[in-house]
């Protein structure tokens, strides 16, 4: 993953809290030791049928959301488990950053060792991020690491 001081993207909102890493990525896809592919399975539970075929409604399944680099999560994201596969899987689907009023410590460390950026906000900065989203799903984020702005 090439590093980044400038990231502008639009936004992927996925309100959940205490989203755990078994389902950013389930178990049962833990089998491999290669990234690769990784992110097809990304929110598989949530994401695909007992079929295989996509959800009808769930965000990722959205046309308009394929190629957004940011994730703007719920409360206490990437809890549970330490399993690196989950940075592994969000990146593998194409995400840069991940945005959240908190973050699992393990879940932290592991996304920034692996080219994910999670980013902590205030639950008000979060509420009106939520917020601008809802109003137009287009909106646009400006991470600016050297000046550790969120714009």
């Amino acid at each position: 993953m090439s590093q980044f001081t400038s990231l502008t993207s639009k936004i992927v909102p996925l309100a959940n809290e205490n989203v755990d890493t078994d389902q950013v990525i389930p178990a049962r896809f833990l089998k491999v030791t290669d990234k690769a592919g990784l992110g097809d399975n990304l929110f598989a539970d949530w994401r695909y049928l007992p079929d295989g075929s996509p959800k009808p409604g769930f965000i990722l399944n959205q046309p308009e959301m394929k190629g957004r680099q940011i994730l703007l999560a719920g409360d206490n994201f990437g809890c549970g488990s330490s399993r690196e596969h989950a940075p592994w899987a969000l990146t593998g689907y194409g995400f840069r950053a991940v945005i959240s009023t908190s973050f699992a410590d393990i879940f932290r460390n592991n996304s920034l060792k692996n080219g994910l950026l999670p980013i902590k906000v205030d639950k008000d900065t979060h509420a009106q991020l939520f917020s601008l989203v809802e109003e137009d799903p287009d909106t646009e984020l400006v991470i600016d690491l050297t000046s550790q702005t969120l714009t």
